[in-house]
Order: C-alpha cells, then sequence, then structure tokens
C-alpha cells in the first residue's frame, strides 16, 4: 500500500470538530450535549437574506465569474465604506468562505520554507493552511493573565529572519476575543514597514465590538496599503455560515493576479451563496443592532457565570463571540473527552473546545478552553450548571 503524504500526516485535527464522534454517541444515549465548541450562530439569517434564495427562478445554475459576481462586489464596497475601508471591486475577490480568503493569501503570497509570524492561541485553520502551502508557522505566545492583549514588538523582531514573509492577525480574534487597539495596530504597521512584510488581516467579527473606541481595521493603517492582505465572510455576521461566501481584499495588483490564478483553478465560488450574500447586504440596521445587543447579553452573562465557578477564570473578551477560559483541570483535551464520554448531569452534558488545538507551542493551553457564546441565555445558564457539576465531579481535577 503506498504511503500517504507527509504533507497530510502533519495536518493538525480540528480542535472544534475532533471530538464530534463523542459527542454523536453522546446524543445517541439520549444525552442533551450543550454546543459550546463551535463558532455556529443560532441567530436568524436575515429575512432578505432567505426571501433571496426563495426567489431564486433560473433554467440553468451557471458557472460565476472566478473572481465572483460584479453586482456583489460593487455591493461589498459599499459595505466596506460604512467602516471607512475604501476599496473598488476590482479590489475584491470572492471566495468559498473566508478559510479559503486565507489558503489563497498564503498560496499566492507565500513560498515553501517562507516564514508566517502569528500571534498564539491562533484559529487552527491557519496553521493548517500553512502546512498545505509549505509555509513556516513561527508563534508567539499571548497570555490569559494579559488578555491575550499583543505581543511586544520585541518578541515579533525576536522571530524576523531572513525568510520572515508575513504576519497574520485575526481582529477581533477567534479564539480570544480580543479587540487589538489602535496602538498595538500602528506597532504592527511599523513592524510590517521596516521588515517590508505581507499582514494578513481576518477580520469576519468586525461586527462584534464591544468597547467604545473605534474598530481599526488593517485598512485603516497608513503607508502599508500594498502590504494588507485582508480576509472576510458574511458567516458570521449574517448567521450564513452553509453558504460559503468569504472575500480576500488587497489593493496589491500582484497579489490580485496571482490569487486569480487559483480563483481560475477552483473555477468559480458557489453560485446559490452569492445571491443570499448580496441580498444579505440589504440587512436592516435594526436587524444588526439585535444581533449585536444580543451578543453583549449573552458574554456578560456567560463570562460573569464561568468567573463565579470555583477556579475558573475568563477575561473578558471585547471583540467576537469567543472567550478562553482556564479550568481547574489536569489536562482539557481529557476532560472536554470524559464529559462526552463519561459524565453527564440530568441527561445533560457540554462540549467544549480544548484550546491547547489553538497553540503551536507544546505545553500551551493545557488547563484552557474555548467557549462560544452562541446560544440563547436559557441555554448558556444550563451549559454552565452542567459544566460546574462536570468539574466537581472529574477525577483530574486540580
Amino acid at each position: 500500500m503506498p504511503n500517504i503524504s507527509k504533507r497530510g500526516l502533519e495536518m493538525p485535527a480540528s480542535p472544534i470538530r475532533k471530538l464530534v464522534p463523542l459527542a454523536n454517541r453522546a446524543v445517541e444515549k439520549g444525552i442533551k450535549v450543550y454546543h459550546l465548541n463551535i463558532g455556529q450562530p443560532d441567530l436568524p439569517t436575515p429575512e432578505c437574506g432567505l426571501e433571496a434564495m426563495r426567489r431564486i427562478d433560473r433554467k440553468v445554475l451557471e458557472y460565476s465569474p472566478s473572481e465572483g459576481i460584479r453586482s456583489l462586489r460593487e455591493k461589498l464596497v459599499k459595505y466596506y465604506a460604512k467602516y471607512n475601508i475604501i476599496v473598488d471591486a476590482d479590489d475584491i475577490i470572492v471566495t468559498t468562505g473566508g478559510s479559503e480568503a486565507v489558503f489563497f493569501s498564503f498560496m499566492a503570497c507565500l513560498d515553501p520554507g517562507d516564514e508566517l509570524i502569528v500571534p498564539e492561541p491562533a484559529y487552527a485553520n491557519y496553521m493548517a493552511f500553512a502546512i498545505s502551502c509549505g509555509a513556516v508557522i513561527k508563534t508567539i505566545p499571548s497570555t490569559i493573565e494579559e488578555g491575550f492583549a499583543l505581543p511586544s514588538v520585541e518578541k515579533f523582531e525576536s522571530l524576523i529572519t531572513p525568510r520572515t514573509k508575513a504576519i497574520l492577525i485575526c481582529n477581533p480574534n477567534n479564539p480570544t476575543g480580543y479587540l487589538y487597539t489602535r496602538k498595538e495596530m500602528n506597532q504592527l504597521r511599523d513592524l510590517v514597514k521596516k521588515y517590508d512584510l505581507f499582514l494578513f488581516s481576518d477580520e469576519v467579527y468586525r461586527e462584534f465590538c464591544y468597547t467604545g473606541a473605534p474598530y481599526i481595521s488593517a485598512f485603516h493603517l497608513e503607508g502599508i496599503e500594498n502590504n494588507v492582505v485582508l480576509v472576510d465572510s458574511v458567516s458570521k455576521r449574517y448567521s450564513e455560515c452553509g453558504i460559503r461566501i468569504g472575500a480576500l481584499i488587497t489593493k496589491n495588483q500582484s497579489v490580485k493576479e496571482n490569487v486569480m490564478k487559483w480563483c481560475q483553478a477552483r473555477l468559480s465560488p458557489p453560485l446559490i451563496g452569492q445571491i443570499i450574500a448580496e441580498a444579505s447586504l440589504d440587512a436592516p440596521e435594526d436587524y444588526m443592532l439585535e444581533m449585536y445587543n444580543e451578543y453583549v447579553e449573552r458574554r456578560k452573562f456567560l463570562i460573569d457565570g464561568l468567573n463565579r465557578i470555583p477556579g475558573c477564570y475568563s477575561p473578558i473578551p471585547m471583540g467576537a463571540f469567543y472567550t478562553v477560559a482556564k479550568l481547574p483541570v489536569d489536562d482539557a483535551d481529557k476532560f472536554c473527552a470524559w464529559c462526552l464520554s463519561d459524565f453527564e448531569y440530568e441527561g445533560q452534558t457540554v462540549m467544549l473546545a480544548p484550546a491547547s488545538g489553538f497553540y503551536t507551542t507544546p505545553g500551551l493551553g493545557k488547563n484552557e478552553v474555548r467557549l462560544a457564546y452562541v446560544l440563547k441565555k436559557e441555554d448558556l445558564a444550563k451549559a454552565l450548571e452542567v459544566l460546574a457539576k462536570a468539574l466537581e465531579a472529574y477525577p483530574g481535577r486540580c
């Protein structure tokens, strides 16, 4: 039998999805599982998007242009302008979800052996995409004690070598919920200028910022316009994870031309998804405000509840709808699996994402988990009760 690829062996398993078989078995036994492990919003998709889906009346479901439907890209220009992100339609390439935008960014900008600096913990698929294109991830740990603030400039510079090609951030951050400040973004700008690096900026959670400070996009940073590649998606802001529509935005002509080769190789982004996404951009302000206010309430409810459980600690996330919490356990991977395979409280259990999967530095995140507050408060209350009971019963409690 031939050997599978080394690349495949090196690919990390998803920390979000790897426990799904255990969760499925728990459900088969009649146990109610509260899913805090995955960023799948439970709030409704905007009616204008759903109505556009119902109205589709075509004789042929054809390929769309490889760069995406022009009318969608023109409508995105107006959307970004509301955030003072000034681009034109030719700066936008529609992708199959934000994940493909990250992957195409890497494939277009990084050669095998090139190095990419990423603050950790970080979205696990970044590591998977870097492995796919042969790039080397260099991580800088941020800490829960410091609220996952951006590591110092000196720590970044200590990792820069002749092979360093880019810095990658997620802002607001998945998995921590951290929101980078103007000062931190300016520090990144200065590093990018000094060493002539790409800045990949994943900004799919821009609607979910919970401070009074203005949202700072990588496109707001002066002097590095041709260094920035922005990643976006409609998945989270419109509860449309399943239509798989994202975007890659850059003013760098060479990057655009290179990305287009990958776009052409995969033919086109989803036609039906683009129709729904374009219509969803007309979602009324009250839809966005209601969704925002709901997440604000859920955030407070979850963080207050976590920090009342003995031995637990979570900083207050300032963006997205995630938090990383420290638990009084010997091994969060074992604890998360145990909750699904060996524990139930009144016919219920919880599914969490072990934080170790969001780190590449061995040993980090060993007693941390990521939680997504994408459940209604009534379910969050039950999930917190079950989590507290699980921690009391867990044989590896510290």
